[in-house]
Formats: structure tokens, C-alpha cells, sequence
């Protein structure tokens, strides 16, 4: 589904990304881990075409349109006034475009996905009222209405509840069973260990990529934190053949 190849990205001219390469299988559900300020974020970003790369490439085998991407909830405003069901509503977005119209049946696949997230009932209230556990399943239903081949999740589940946490590997899992391939950004060792098969372990380069029983060992964390506190965001970027100012 997405392959990588040779990828630098670089912020201010110092790589958050550095000579990272691998692929996402067809299907796959994967975590990328890794400390703080690993180039998680940025992968994910990459993938989705949001960032343009200092040098390697990404390729994806499947459309811009069939990409499904959840940020971080920091990065999201809920100040407008947006009822739940309109918001969910928004996953249609690619299908529909500006003017298309939302059909009776486009309605009731919305309140489905609304109530497969537990939220039966919200439909009119608006997403600044909800808590924050209750914001992220409405983001969880919209990705629902989106259908797409490639689901990109970053932290889905910071500064959530034990039982909403629950409810969301729930859909991940499902969303594995039907053959879409999940690809998300977490910080819980113990959780990569329980629900997903594969992982990627990064400290800006890439440490281990594979089964996650071989890429979590103590030996690869550790050698992923030493990395993390070695870097010198002083130093000169890493020129590449294709680097960019």
C-alpha cells in the first residue's frame, strides 16, 4: 500500500526525517512509535502528501480520495458551532463535493456510524460540548463515512478514557478484518504489543521495522532513546541529491 523510499523531510533546515525507507503491506496494521520528536508525526504527514520531502520519495497505491487521515486533537479547532451529525457528515466530503446533495440514505449511514461509535443520541449536539473522549469517537465515525483504503491515525488515543480507548481498537480492528490498512502513531508500549502485528520504531532514523515482538525489544528502545538525545538540532542538515531550501 505505501512505500518508502530513501525519505529525508527537514524543518528549518535540520531533518526530522533521516534516509527512512520500508512498506506498508496491503491490509496491514501497524504502529509507528518512538520518543518524543522521532519524526512520528511527520511519517504519517509524508504519506499523506501533506509535507514535501527534502530528498527519497513516498509512493501510495492507492488514491488521494480513498485516504482517510485523523491529526493529533490539538491540531483540530472545534470552536464552530457544528452539530455532531454535520461533522460526521463531512466524510462524504470526497463523494459528494461542494454542492452534491446529502440523501436520505447518506443520512442513515451517518447515524450508523454515529451509534457504532456509542454516540446514539448526539446527533444535534454540537462538537465544542462534547468532552474529549466523546469529540475523538465523532472523528472515529467520520473516518467511518470516508470508506477509505488507507487510514492514517495520529495518537488516536492521547488523553483518552480506558473505555473510549477500548471502543476505538474495537473499530481499528475491524477496519484490519475488512482488509483497509491502518497505520498509527502511538507512545504505549504495552498497547503496540497487544493490538497491532507490526511496527515501525523511529528516532528521526529509522531503528526497526517489522513484527512488533522483533522490532520492541529492549535493545532497539534503548538504541531509540540514545538516538533521540544525541541529536544536535544544531548540526547542518543532511544534503541529499534532491534537498530543497
Amino acid at each position: 500500500m505505501v512505500s518508502i523510499d530513501n525519505l529525508t523531510v527537514s524543518y528549518r533546515q535540520h531533518p526530522a526525517l533521516h534516509h527512512i525507507s520500508g512498506q506498508f503491506a496491503n491490509g496491514s496494521l501497524s504502529a509507528v512509535i518512538g520518543p518524543n520528536g522521532s519524526g512520528k508525526s511527520t511519517l504519517l504527514k509524508s504519506i499523506m502528501g501533506l509535507i514535501k520531502p527534502s530528498g527519497g520519495c513516498v509512493q501510495v497505491s492507492t488514491p488521494r480520495a480513498r485516504i482517510a487521515y485523523l491529526p493529533q486533537m490539538i491540531e483540530i479547532d472545534r470552536s464552530f458551532p457544528m452539530p455532531v451529525r454535520d461533522c460526521v457528515l463531512l466524510g462524504c466530503w470526497n463523494a459528494l463535493g461542494a454542492w452534491g446533495g446529502v440523501t436520505a440514505n447518506i443520512l442513515a449511514l451517518a447515524d450508523d456510524a454515529i451509534a457504532q461509535v456509542g454516540l446514539e443520541g448526539f446527533e444535534q449536539r454540537t462538537v465544542g460540548s462534547l468532552s474529549s473522549g466523546q469529540f475523538q469517537r465523532v472523528l472515529f465515525a467520520r473516518l467511518l463515512m470516508q470508506d477509505a483504503e488507507l487510514i492514517l491515525l495520529d495518537e488516536p488515543f492521547n488523553a483518552m478514557d480506558s473505555r473510549t480507548t477500548a471502543a476505538l481498537l474495537d473499530l481499528i480492528k475491524r477496519w484490519h478484518a475488512q482488509g483497509r490498512t491502518v497505520i498509527a502513531v502511538l507512545h504505549d508500549d504495552a498497547q503496540v504489543r497487544a493490538h497491532f502485528a507490526q511496527s515501525v520504531l523511529l528516532a528521526r532514523e529509522l531503528v526497526a521495522w517489522g513484527d512488533t515482538a522483533q522490532v520492541l525489544t529492549e535493545a532497539n528502545l534503548q538504541r531509540a532513546r540514545a538516538l533521540a538525545e544525541a541529536w544536535d538540532d544544531t548540526a547542518e542538515i543532511c544534503h541529499t541529491d534532491e534537498a530543497t531550501a
